[in-house]
């Protein structure tokens, strides 16, 4: 019992389904690989081995011998056609099936002398009734020790016993492993000791005749469906559904763990026939009891699948809401590749039974290789959900960053898959006695290429996800897009970090390299020699050069550029008289969006001069036209007082370098005299402060009595002394002149226009 053990130790984290059949299978490993060894036996020893072993093993043992016998003949066999390979496979897949139905009458009679070679060995019927009585009694006991065993722990501090029942959903993630774990450690703890009264207690009340059936009927059918549902507790919780770790409910959480609990009942119970009936002189091969029994395992995981697909749909579907159309289908057929991995399994198992290849079935290769097949798919939905859950929340704002921080998640969990996968791909390997790395070191052939080259792929994927992971996380925090930048602004607003510039561009840069090299080492793994690649390469790069010129004068221009700090994403600059915001850059050309929408993208060859007006801060300077009559300095305190006041408003103090104020008379028009303030803000935001001013200065000066100056026309009309009677040729006169001053003063403005623009 200590081999199983050690087995249950091992595979105790996993999925349940894989776990029962695993530990179930490994116990007749170290028999199988004794039975096969015949060097070195005496004659009498061969031939009790011999008349020990399986219809299958004798073929087997036969097999490798003339296989062995051929190859010292140094005669090549003749090479098998397709169709035949495709008759052989047939034959050894329906062979198993026909021998199983044949005997299949024989079966009842065959297991009934089972039964009564089993009672004559215990005493007959009351030998048989003492022998259970006393192992009701030693169950009994280890049940007694696992419950006070038990009830201790839940008093102590350490594993205590978790609060109520609840349904509330609220529960975090932590809390959730906590009370999993605690309420997991207890039952294991329990197990234990369960397993080691009932250990010592049969080894001191049992005869060694009782105890060669009591072990494996215990282990197979008690102890191995407790520890399942020990760890179908555990994952399922079907009785806490506030501490749920899959997206489950309570109904298919209930089925699931039960029927999980059955599968583990019928695959001991598969094993345990075979024992039992072995030891009391029927050969399983005789009967095919265990085929029958194995084919229903596998039947049973297909009804499982089939009954339950709603809910193992919405357990591989998970709980994130940013899941991608790969896990949305994955989880929509994960119950139709379940069956057909069982189904597989299934005849897989039955073609190397009837091809005499029943080493590795004899280790459990098969339920192994099942098991991790079924598992991956929720491992990868697990994985999803570590990371949602593990991954730090967005730092920084705005798309960009938060593009940045969906693809830090998928890079997450990408890398996770292929962990996985390499995870699984070993354990199959090792189940099947393959070697990888071997392979991959020391074989020739197509198969070093193979291995080398699925190797050098995955290393190739996970830098590829490593480096996009690192400057992706470091993107999402370094974007921000300030909240309080007013869109369609003539200057643009503040632009984001140099990181948050260059990222982008070193991202594609090292995922290309990347691809390149590895796809390169990938090529070279497979035997094809590289250098007229490499070659081939250099000479169309330099042609390349020539015939782009342009090309190459824009890229070697942008890095130029980027290393100058020239401008960064989000800043406002202008470009030989185009302005806008940078909105996207990339290895050879910049996009300017105008604050009016137009996007312009411009090649850095064709940049000049670049004139940046978001770097560090921003001066505006603004003009008011008041009456000559006017006083300067009473303006100039109205200013200062307005500029003290927003300097201590919250909703502006932080945008302001320094404060608004007055610069005193600027000048001097037709109108009146022209007054001018200032201020120095961060870039994008001088905009709204600029709003806030001049609604600031308009109450000011109204409640100051002071009026902005607006343009009039004056007509002096000689011997008129009252403006208020006149007559109908005084009235067409004054309309007269003052449109002629209207007409006039609309023409200089528009020549002046004309000439600025010119």
């Amino acid at each position: 019992m200590a081999p199983l053990f050690q087995q249950l130790a091992r595979y105790l984290g996993g999925f349940f389904i894989a776990l029962t059949i695993i530990v179930a299978a490994g116990g007749s490993a170290a028999r199988a690989q004794q039975e096969a060894t015949t060097a070195d036996l005496p004659p009498a020893a061969v031939h009790e081995m011999v008349a020990r072993m399986s219809d299958n093993e004798v073929r087997a043992l036969l097999l490798e011998r003339l296989d062995a016998v051929a190859a010292a003949s140094g005669q090549p066999d003749e090479p098998q056609t397709l169709s035949g390979r495709v008759a052989q496979l047939w034959t050894a897949f329906t062979e198993p099936v026909s021998d199983a139905v044949r005997k299949l009458p024989a079966l009842p009679a065959a297991q009934g002398q089972s039964f009564r070679v089993f009672g004559e060995r215990h005493g007959g019927l009351t030998g048989v009734l003492e022998l259970f009585a006393w192992i009701a009694v030693v169950l009994g006991l280890g049940f007694l020790a696992e419950f006070a065993v038990r009830k201790i722990l839940a008093r102590s501090r350490l594993l205590e016993a978790a609060p109520g029942a609840s349904t509330s959903p609220s529960a975090s993630l932590a809390e959730t492993l906590i009370f999993l774990a605690r309420r997991f450690l207890r039952e294991i703890i329990g197990l234990a000791v369960f397993y080691v009264v009932i250990r010592t207690l049969g080894h001191a009340l049992l005869e060694e005749q009782m105890i060669a059936f009591a072990a494996p009927m215990v282990t197979y059918l008690v102890w191995l469906p407790r520890v399942a549902a020990a760890v179908s507790r555990f994952v399922m919780a079907p009785q806490r559904p506030d501490h749920r770790l899959v997206n489950a409910s309570t109904q298919w959480a209930d089925f699931l763990h039960l029927h999980i609990i059955g599968l583990a009942f019928l695959s001991g119970l598969t094993i345990f026939s075979a024992h039992f009936n072995k030891a009391n002189g029927i050969d399983p091969e005789a009967i095919r009891l265990s085929y029958w029994l194995d084919t229903l395992v596998y039947a049973y995981i297909i009804w499982i699948a089939w009954t339950a697909r709603t809910g193992l749909t919405d357990i591989m579907r998970g709980s994130d809401p940013d899941r991608s159309r790969f896990d949305e289908a994955a989880a929509r057929y994960y119950p139709y590749f379940a069956m057909a991995v069982a189904a597989l399994t299934w005849v897989s198992v039955g073609t190397l039974v009837g091809l005499g290849k029943t080493r590795h079935l004899a280790q459990g290769a098969h339920y192994v290789t099942m098991f991790w097949l079924l598992a991956a798919p929720a491992l990868d939905t697990a994985i999803r959900g570590l990371v949602r859950h593990l991954v730090p929340p967005m730092s920084g704002d705005g798309h960009v960053a938060a593009q940045a921080y969906r693809s830090t998640k998928r890079s997450y969990i990408r890398i996770g898959r292929v962990a996985v996968a390499g995870l699984v791909l070993m354990v199959i390997s090792n189940a099947w006695d393959v070697n990888l790395m071997g392979i991959a070191t020391n074989a020739d052939g197509i198969a070093d290429n193979i291995v080398g080259f699925l190797v050098t792929i995955g290393v190739g994927y996970v830098v590829y996800e490593a480096v996009s992971l690192w400057i992706n996380r470091r993107l999402a925090r370094e974007q921000t897009t300030p909240d309080d930048t007013e869109p369609g602004g003539e200057g643009g607003g503040a632009g984001g970090s140099r990181l948050a510039t260059v990222l982008p561009l070193l991202r594609v840069s090292a995922q290309i390299a990347i691809a390149i090299i590895f796809a390169l080492l990938a090529i070279g793994a497979l035997g094809i020699d590289i250098t007229p690649l490499l070659a081939g390469a250099g000479i169309l790069g330099l042609a390349i050069g020539f015939g782009a010129q342009k090309l190459v004068s824009d890229v070697v221009s942008g890095v130029f550029f980027l290393i100058d700090d020239a401008f960064r994403v989000g800043e406002y600059v202008e470009v030989e008289g185009t302005r806008g915001t940078v909105e996207k850059i990339s290895i050879r050309s910049m996009q300017l969006r105008h604050h009016r929408g137009p996007v312009n993208t411009i090649p850095y060859g064709e940049i000049p001069k670049l004139t940046n007006y978001s770097r560090d801060w921003v001066i505006m300077k603004l003009r008011f036209t008041v009456p000559f009559d006017t006083d300067p300095n009473k303006v100039k305190k109205i200013f200062k007082k307005i500029g003290a006041e927003m300097m201590q408003d919250d909703l502006y103090k932080e945008d302001f370098l320094q404060p608004f104020k007055s610069q005193g008379v600027f000048d001097f028009d037709d109108v009146g005299m022209i007054i001018r303030g200032k201020f120095m803000a961060k870039p994008g935001t001088q905009f709204t402060i600029r709003k806030e001013i001049y609604n600031r200065v308009k109450a000011a000066f109204a409640e100051n009595g002071i009026d902005f100056a607006r343009r009039e026309v004056r007509v002096a009309i000689p011997g008129l002394e009252d403006a208020d009677h006149l007559n109908d040729s005084q009235k067409a006169a004054v309309a007269a002149a003052a449109s002629s001053a209207v007409s006039s003063q609309t023409q200089t403005e528009s020549d002046g226009k004309g000439g600025k623009t010119g």
